[in-house]
């Protein structure tokens, strides 16, 4: 399978500094022009000049990646912050969007908004069929009204709006800070610490038990395009589509290839008394694969190249290990 062409002239990416804004603009390279803007430029959580920016600078497409983003500690410690900042970034977007007459936008939710119980593995059906996992639920509910208000746009107007629902995501330019990073940069960082030092065990939260899915996040970049040049002329997208693997392992199974990759050798303990968030997260891709995309890194290929980018960016002085910042979805 050939990587997909680029649509658009000009695509605005939102979140560029973020691991998945960044990678789609590394995806998108000289295809067509990439607009981006910092928050000193444009302040998403400012309407009005979300509108102006879309104004002055006439994107045709909108790939949306910007958000408050964290681990299930971060999501606990600040729900009004992950809720009002999250929530108020896609509505001024999406709507100054149509305001301003950008022919096609797409907004990455995330798989986490999905049902906490939901049957597994996950279709783009079960949204809103049951309660929410409570330990991300704020990011969830916002997450949920950006992808709604696309789906309303397009019922209401005929805008060719929709979302990718990307399941847990890694790779360069993730955040590894220790708390407030998701479970793979995590773990990465820590194992990483752990076989420098020569530590004789490293402790994961939990009981290592629950199953959780990982896609490259150029990987992800490169979905991102298929869809926006999908479907053919003449056809409506979906409103949302699934971009995942549809395969899953356990987190002491992840911990495992981990350790594997940084060269620790010590044990992996389990801390019961820590959350496990949600038992199972695993996406059905028959919707994406209905398209013609699959995943291409496998994940040990992915974890080498990960930790790589890791050592990288460590002796660059610019590894992201930030408490609290815009990143991606």
């Amino acid at each position: 399978m050939s990587p997909p062409s680029v649509p658009y002239r000009k695509i605005f990416v939102a979140g560029h500094r973020g691991m998945v804004g960044s990678a789609v603009c590394r995806r998108l390279g000289a295809e067509t022009e990439v607009l981006t803007a910092d928050r000193e430029r444009l302040d998403l959580t400012d309407a009005r000049a979300v509108e102006q920016f879309f104004a002055e600078n006439r994107p045709d497409a909108v790939i949306f990646a910007a958000a408050k983003v964290g681990g299930i500690a971060a999501n606990a410690a600040y729900p009004v912050q992950f809720l009002v900042d999250n929530a108020t970034m896609a509505i001024n977007a999406i709507r100054g969007a149509y305001e301003q007459g950008i022919e096609r936008f797409l907004f990455l939710g995330s798989t986490c908004i999905y049902p906490r119980d939901c049957p597994q593995p996950m279709r783009e059906e079960a949204l809103l069929s049951g309660p929410l996992e409570s330990t991300n639920e704020a990011y969830a509910i916002a997450k949920i009204a950006g992808l709604k208000l696309c789906q309303y746009y397009r019922k209401q107007y005929g805008a060719k709006f929709n979302s990718a629902m990307p399941t847990n995501l890694y790779g360069p330019g993730d955040n590894y800070h220790p708390e407030h990073s998701h479970v793979l940069p995590a773990l990465l960082s820590r194992f990483h610490d752990a076989a420098r030092s020569g530590a004789n065990s490293v402790t994961i939260w939990g009981t290592g038990t629950a199953r959780r899915e990982f896609l490259h996040v150029d990987d992800l970049a490169d979905a991102l395009i298929h869809l926006l040049a999908w479907p053919p002329a003449g056809r409506e997208p979906a409103d949302w589509v699934n971009v995942g693997t549809g395969e899953d392992l356990t987190i002491l199974e992840l911990a495992r290839l981990i350790a594997d990759v940084v060269g620790f050798r010590g044990e992996i303990l389990t801390d019961p008394g820590r959350p496990d968030g949600t038992p199972v997260k695993r996406t059905d891709v028959t919707r994406l694969h209905q398209t013609g995309w699959r995943h291409r890194i496998a994940l040990h290929d992915g974890l080498q190249k990960t930790y790589a980018a890791f050592l990288r960016e460590t002796d660059e002085g610019r590894l992201r290990n930030h408490p609290d910042r815009l990143a991606s979805s």
